[in-house]
């Protein structure tokens, strides 16, 4: 059976209280899957560093968008 890539997730912070220096307020961030920490109401996310790290879920909201635009940001992360 062939595998496929999950199709790629994104977020918007909509707060950085706490992460000033690692988030973005409004910012669009690329989530990495990680159901460990989806467990305890967190998510990982590509953050300013341009690695994945742990972030408390209520930081963000989960959009949607046209997967011309998800696939330009895949690329660019």
């Amino acid at each position: 059976m062939e595998q496929h890539d999950p199709e790629p997730q994104f977020v918007v912070c909509i707060t950085n209280k706490g992460y000033s220096a690692s988030l973005e307020p409004r910012k669009i961030y690329r989530v990495i899957p990680d159901a460990c920490a989806a467990e305890h109401q967190y998510i990982r996310v590509i953050d300013e560093s341009g690695e994945g790290y742990l972030y408390p879920a209520d930081r963000f909201v989960p959009i949607s968008l046209p997967k011309s635009v998800e696939q330009a940001l895949a690329l660019a992360a």
